[in-house]
């Protein structure tokens, strides 16, 4: 039988209110890691603060055990090779803090479809800390009693708005969709940890300009697979500001991070949101046994919004 899950709101959320980090016990015997997307700017608008802000939390004590990044490293047209230009000026000397100097889980953003995808895969040969082993794929962690699943997924192909335009995105129509979308089923439906956390770069749910079709395509294909099984988290990038949604025909906290370089700040309340937000930044999430925690972080490093769920044994 599926875990019975409670979703708590912070005071954060009912308050409105910013909160520094001072306390970074909050950390301490929890396994964390941080979220970004939406990076690539070459370091300039916020992306080298934040990346530098990222490094500093991480020194002061998140101790993340790795970075997932949700796609979009590289705008505008994605890179051509391995040893594209880009790789140091969009990421290598940007995110140079020495905290950071550690396990990087990459997917694909529509930017990276404008590219060569095959080279996102394969720079995996070329950086240490570059982690992608396939266009998707999942891990499981473990923490003294806690278990935890992380399924990072590869929206673009999803959509047919980028599989219709061969031009502009020449790998989307080549990948097998359906495929993806069986094996996204069976692993969950083998998953037995304590939480299951999907990642992609696009919303199920979100306030954007962006076109109707994305998340109509996301909600028919991804979305009844995740809601069949369950799961706790989706987080996705792709809009560029903060939101936290959840509808009243899903458990699902569906968790929109905001790009860590460049932000939209105007953003509204859709069906179902908690909590919105026009800041640039990041995500830092924790798990034990008995939590799930993620917290919003804007670029001056204040805790913005938590989405907590907690498990009864």
């Amino acid at each position: 039988m599926k875990k019975y899950i409670i979703l708590i709101f912070s005071l954060l959320s009912v308050l409105g209110t910013p909160a520094q980090i001072t306390d970074y016990s909050i950390f301490d015997n929890k396994f964390n890691f941080m979220v970004c997307n939406d990076l690539g700017r070459n370091g300039y608008y916020d992306q080298k603060p934040i990346a530098e802000l990222m490094g500093e939390m991480a020194e002061k004590g998140v101790d993340p055990e790795f970075v997932a990044a949700l796609g979009d490293v590289h705008h505008f047209n994605g890179v051509q090779s391995i040893t594209d230009p880009l790789w140091m000026t969009n990421y290598e000397l940007i995110y140079s803090h020495p905290e950071l100097m550690l396990d990087w889980f990459p997917i694909l953003g529509n930017h990276e479809y404008r590219g060569n995808t095959q080279a996102v895969i394969d720079y995996s040969k070329v950086s240490r800390r570059w982690e992608m082993p396939a266009r998707y794929y999942t891990k499981v962690y473990r923490k003294g009693d806690m278990s935890l699943r992380l399924v990072w997924i590869d929206t673009t192909p999803m959509m047919a708005k980028y599989r219709n335009h061969p031009d502009e995105y020449p790998d989307a129509a080549r990948q097998d969709w359906q495929q993806q979308l069986h094996w996204i089923d069976s692993v969950l439906t083998a998953e037995r940890e304590d939480w299951v956390v999907v990642m992609g770069h696009h919303p199920i749910y979100a306030d954007t300009g962006k076109d109707e079709s994305e998340r109509q395509d996301m909600q028919q294909t991804v979305n009844s697979v995740l809601k069949r099984h369950d799961v706790d988290l989706y987080i996705n990038g792709h809009i560029h500001n903060f939101q936290h949604i959840r509808r009243k025909d899903s458990r699902i906290d569906y968790v929109t991070n905001s790009s860590a370089s460049l932000s939209r700040s105007k953003v509204k309340a859709v069906e179902g949101t908690v909590f919105n937000s026009g800041e640039a930044g990041f995500s830092i999430v924790s798990a034990t046994a008995d939590s799930l925690v993620l917290r919003m972080i804007d670029k001056r490093g204040n805790v913005i919004h938590e989405v907590v769920r907690t498990r009864k044994h």
